[in-house]
């Protein structure tokens, strides 16, 4: 089990862009088939303080694509809400921010963080970090091109020879961000490797910087927070993949962050109750067949830890309907 030295506090703060906070602000990443309306439904409904949209081809809003215009689909609940958008060049970035801004969010993200393969190969997502003036570019034309913040969401740099994070920070907010967050790796470091929080320490303590800076990276639970916010600083953490089938991992770490306690987990019950709302939420927005799908990578999550859980999983799995999927998660909550 990995270990956390609590270190001393730094200065808090609770603003994101023109959002105000009553606390220490827990955000839910940006995931693509991950964060969808449903389930940022239930990470609201455990506290989560800031959600975005999965992230956004710009191309894809600008064609009228039918998935990406739904994409900018969002409940008055979920606010604060943000649109996050990517792509290679600065006309499309523009015309997709002006047209995410019509869904009336509370702010556009710009992701410059993406690693995955067919993303950052078009040189978008991180794979616009070898392009430091391009990624400026198009940053300072969708910050005058929309009313309302701008924030970006990036990695420490493109490799292990070009970790330019802190100039980038620099750069980035002096052509008018609102805040930045920070994902701990690089465009070529893998997820099995730990994040490396020592360059967005750096970030936050740089005395160039006036905005928000929000850690992303191994934030897993209540002591891993705190360990992070305390010894790095920084002005708010993002939760990624520590969420699936775990929307109450913000209220754990809310809880542990004021008391220093660590709640119990919710029993089976709960967690049967969480999933058939995530799921019929689900099949009412995308349908039966792409819900069921798509919910599938949650539920070895929602059941963490449960022994001899495997031949449930594979019945989960295997379901085609969500009346099925009921029936085996009342099974399970009626097993355990």
């Amino acid at each position: 089990m990995q270990k956390y030295y609590f270190c001393s506090k730094f200065h808090r703060m609770y603003k994101i862009a023109n959002l105000e906070f009553e606390h220490y602000p827990l955000l839910l990443a940006p995931m693509e088939d991950v964060s969808d309306p449903p389930f940022r439904h239930v990470c609201k409904l455990f506290g989560a303080d800031l959600v975005y949209s999965e992230f956004i081809s710009s191309d894809g809003l600008i064609r009228d694509s039918v998935k990406s215009i739904k994409k900018l689909d969002f409940s008055e609940f979920e606010r604060p809400f943000g649109v996050q958008i990517f792509g290679n060049a600065v006309e499309p970035m523009v015309e997709a921010a002006r047209y995410a801004e019509a869904s009336h969010p509370d702010l556009i993200d710009i992701n410059f963080g993406c690693p995955v393969k067919k993303v950052a190969s078009k040189g978008a997502g991180s794979g616009i970090m070898n392009d430091i003036p391009k990624m400026v570019a198009i940053t300072e034309a969708v910050v005058k091109a929309v009313g309302i913040p701008v924030t970006v969401k990036t990695r420490l740099g493109y490799d292990e020879q070009h970790k330019d994070i802190v100039e980038i920070a620099e750069r980035l907010q002096d052509v008018g961000i609102a805040a930045l967050t920070i994902h701990g790796r690089l465009r070529t470091t893998k997820y099995s490797e730990p994040a490396d929080w020592t360059l967005i320490g750096a970030v936050k303590n740089n005395p160039r910087m006036r905005i928000p800076i929000i850690g992303n990276g191994d934030v897993v639970d209540g002591p891993s927070a705190k360990h992070y916010k305390d010894c790095y600083g920084v002005d708010g953490l993002m939760i990624g993949r520590a969420t699936y089938g775990n929307p109450w991992i913000f209220k754990e770490i809310r809880h542990y962050l004021e008391t220093g306690e660590v709640l119990p987990p919710p029993d089976t019950v709960a967690r049967v109750s969480i999933a058939t709302m995530q799921l019929e939420r689900s099949v009412a927005w995308k349908g039966e067949h792409v819900a069921i799908m798509e919910i599938r990578k949650h539920w070895s999550a929602y059941f963490k830890g449960y022994p001899n859980f495997k031949p449930y999983k594979m019945k989960l799995m295997e379901a085609k309907t969500a009346e099925a999927v009921k029936a085996i998660l009342q099974e399970i909550a009626e097993a355990y």
